[in-house]
């Protein structure tokens, strides 16, 4: 890699991180970290507004910014590859903006690098999930988002139903369905929801705040640990 081309890397790493260590540039750039150190120093020295030091990290100061890029013929069909999987899949407003945005990539790219893009076969069928539920998943994940609790109407695999009362700290992709995972109130413990089985969802608005043992890293400790 040509060493400009290294330091605009550089830039784009620390630009999109909030704390960035020498060590991860190093590995990310494939150098050693005596070459990050004077990367980033020429960097300074040449007015970027990388603020930070050795041992600590960096991070770009607020309000910096960089032409618009230029991405590749391979990255463009990456980034359409991308797009056409995850779009069937996501939930209406991420469907929406993930369509808008790569609009926005594909209208800025040279001629050829846009058709390659655009012609790529490779395609995903929209099978599922259906409107109803990924209208209920936008619902979730903005709840995720907002540290909302949620209330739920939910129907179990044997038919049963029950009320509860979460708190949901993200939601999951398994290939075929999408699944809320959540600290459920009731159960006093972590517990999964199929979305296509939730029969009504209500956010009351009322925010709750991380606790020990029942945040995301929590629940990443107990899958991990069965």
């Amino acid at each position: 890699m040509r060493r400009a081309d290294r330091l605009f890397q550089l830039v784009q790493l620390v630009r999109g991180r909030r704390l960035t260590t020498a060590e991860w540039l190093a590995t990310r750039l494939e150098v050693s970290l005596r070459t990050v150190y004077r990367d980033v120093a020429d960097l300074q020295h040449q007015g970027v507004p990388i603020e930070g030091e050795a041992g600590v990290g960096y991070r770009m100061r607020a309000g910096f910014d960089l032409p618009p890029l230029m991405f590749t013929t391979g990255q463009a069909k990456a980034l359409v590859a991308c797009v056409r999987l995850a779009q069937p899949r996501l939930d209406t407003g991420l469907s929406r903006d993930a369509d808008d945005a790569l609009a926005k990539i594909l209208a800025v790219l040279p001629a050829a690098a846009r058709a390659a893009a655009e012609s790529l076969t490779v395609y995903a069928p929209d099978l599922h999930p259906d409107v109803p539920t990924r209208e209920r998943l936008r619902v979730l994940r903005e709840a995720t988002e907002a540290r909302q609790v949620v209330q739920l109407g939910y129907q179990s695999l044997d038919g049963a139903h029950t009320q509860r009362r979460v708190r949901p700290p993200g939601v999951f992709f398994w290939d075929a369905v999408w699944t809320l995972a959540a600290w459920c109130e009731w159960r006093d413990g972590f517990r999964h929801f199929r979305v296509d089985r939730i029969r009504a969802l209500h956010t009351p608005g009322e925010r709750f705040r991380d606790e020990p043992g029942k945040t995301l890293a929590d629940l990443f400790r107990s899958v991990l640990g069965r």
